[in-house]
């Protein structure tokens, strides 16, 4: 071999070895969907639920994708929380509105309806759902696909899910199940916090449980991925994460979402919404972050490690206040339990600042959404006896394995 093969193999193997490490392990169901030539949705008029997490394996959206297909005809849209192109921010109603680059008409239903009508529905064959969850209860993609699902089994209209991976991964579940009483938009269905399902296996769950509205059962097709494992959490499907809200930045962030999220609806201790890391702190301006890390640390939580931070939020409640707390940094994510974080905090921070009782310090309403996204109000009743995450240990995990059993009936991976 003379020197010039040499040089052009030295020059070309860190160029391949970039190019297989870009290469995502997963296709997404709406590539698996694009292979079959759309056989699914052939020769009808479509209807697609969908947001900017709705890309394909190589981020062309999914609304782009059924539009300039010649196989079927997209002939409405419909916007979840955020609109279907990411236009609106979190919380806000959105009106009936025209989607700009395809000139389709927009239903929302994340606004005065959260489900869609009969009139919404009048002119499609087919409803299609692509949007990317991450895996957390009180996270309302799961709520609008559910109502999406009973609307399509009360016209008589097939459902179509192009599945996505669960962020979370398939073997991590958390939480007892909400309870009556405490149904609500972030705690729609009898689940656990933290579900261990993709969304096309959560479909097929609810469906064929009967958790839907009077037990009504939808024509459900769940278009599957190719080559996703339960053990998978979202970087290891080699997948460019697209925010799934403007609080959801980044792949890691639904981990820290599950870990921080409870305790963010006080509103009393910063979660580090408003700033760039959000769900990633515990901080206060009355905190002393070297001492609340040496303290969570000396817990020897598995797979997390806290570091003392300072930083002043840019917006929301805590904007411009200087905080000081910790920075979590989950090390291991097979071995950490997300939802305990928050409460061995609360733990920790009732024996710093037992003066400081963040559930004293806030509102009713911010009260009552703390327990609706707990699912029950009994795991606050008991933490605030003595504030020790061991008074609800137990009460947290008491229907992990018989959700485990029943859902696994519906895996697809």
């Amino acid at each position: 071999m003379n020197t010039s093969s040499i040089k052009i193999i030295v020059f070309i193997l860190p160029l391949l070895s970039q190019m297989l490490i870009a290469q995502p392990n997963v296709k997404l169901g709406i590539d698996v969907l694009r292979e079959k030539n759309f056989d699914a949705l052939k020769g009808k008029r479509v209807g697609l639920i969908t947001n900017p997490t709705g890309v394909d394996r190589n981020l062309k959206s999914t609304i782009d994708i059924l539009f300039e297909s010649k196989e079927f005809s997209l002939t409405v849209l419909y916007g979840s929380e955020h609109g279907v192109r990411g236009d609106f921010s979190a919380g806000t109603e959105i009106d009936f509105y025209t989607d700009a680059k395809t000139n389709l008409p927009v239903y929302s239903i994340y606004g005065k309806t959260r489900k869609p009508t009969t009139e919404m529905l009048k002119n499609i064959d087919v409803l299609v759902y692509d949007i990317q969850d991450i895996g957390c209860r009180s996270y309302t993609f799961i709520s609008t696909l559910g109502l999406a699902m009973e609307a399509a089994a009360e016209n008589n209209i097939p459902f179509v899910v192009l599945d996505r991976p669960n962020p979370l991964g398939g073997n991590k579940i958390e939480g007892s199940l909400v309870e009556d009483g405490f149904i609500s938009f972030v705690s729609q269905f009898k689940i656990p916090y933290v579900h261990g399902l993709t969304l096309g296996e959560f479909a097929k769950m609810i469906n064929q449980e009967g958790m839907l509205k009077n037990k009504i059962k939808c024509n459900l097709t769940v278009i599957p991925m190719h080559g996703w494992k339960r053990k998978m959490n979202f970087a290891a499907t080699g997948l460019q994460w697209v925010l799934s809200s403007p609080h959801i930045p980044y792949k890691e962030t639904p981990e820290y979402y599950v870990a921080t999220g409870i305790l963010g609806e006080l509103g009393y201790i910063s979660e580090g919404v408003g700033y760039t890391i959000p769900f990633q702190t515990f901080a206060a301006e009355w905190i002393d972050g070297e001492l609340l890390a040496k303290k969570m640390n000396a817990l020897n939580i598995k797979g997390i490690n806290f570091r003392p931070i300072t930083f002043k939020p840019f917006y929301g409640k805590h904007a411009d206040s200087t905080l000081h707390g910790v920075q979590l940094h989950i090390t291991d994510y097979a071995k950490v339990n997300l939802m305990s974080i928050q409460f061995l905090f609360l733990e920790i921070y009732n024996e710093m600042y037992p003066d400081k009782n963040p559930f004293a310090g806030c509102d009713s309403a911010r009260l009552k959404m703390f327990d609706k996204v707990c699912g029950t109000s009994k795991i606050r009743e008991l933490f605030s006896k003595r504030m020790k995450y061991e008074d609800i240990q137990s009460y947290l995990m008491k229907d992990i394995n018989a959700f485990r059993k029943l859902s696994s009936k519906y895996y697809l991976y």
